[in-house]
């Protein structure tokens, strides 16, 4: 029987939960989860816990901050000059949007003070610091992909080009 491991595809039914039991993310009434295995798509700690798993393997598992987001950091903060956005933005005080690393990959960023001349965002991935519970099915193994990709690469699951992480 194939195993989870390196290099394969894996697709996963799986519902995220915070402490409290709100649910953040969810592939119910979705399309699973496909990620390859070992290339830094997904969170160091969702990952190590898909590690030799098989296929139909049902798991229950609950991520510390360091294993999934980290930890959260009130420097990671930037401000920025609201001439650098698109006129037509209508940008708001918690409303998150996407930012492009100088790598071409994007990141969530929430929006914490406006003003006529400036917009100040918090880097923080809106998980930091929480503790997460995933409840995870293994519902296909694979050395292909079988599904297109979309999202960010952040590896929460959303797609933050919809700015709703």
């Amino acid at each position: 029987m194939e195993k989870v491991e390196n290099g394969l595809y894996i697709s996963v039914d799986y519902t995220g939960t915070l402490q409290n039991g709100e649910v953040f993310d969810s592939s119910q009434g979705g399309q699973p989860l496909e990620v390859q295995m070992g290339v830094g798509q997904l969170i160091e700690g969702f990952e190590r816990e898909l590690m030799g798993l098989s296929l139909s393997d049902k798991k229950k598992f609950t991520l510390s901050p360091e294993d999934a987001y980290g930890q959260r950091d009130d420097s990671h903060t930037r401000d920025f000059a609201r001439a650098d956005f698109p006129p037509e933005m209508e940008p708001a005080v918690g409303m998150t949007i996407a930012l492009q690393t100088p790598e071409g990959r994007q990141m969530p960023a929430q929006i914490t003070h406006l003003d006529d001349e400036k917009l100040s965002v918090d880097l923080n991935h809106p998980l930091a610091g929480e503790s997460l519970t995933f409840e995870i099915e293994v519902v296909g193994i694979s050395s292909t992909p079988t599904q297109s990709h979309a999202g960010c690469g952040c590896g929460s699951g959303c797609d933050c080009s919809s700015g709703s992480c």
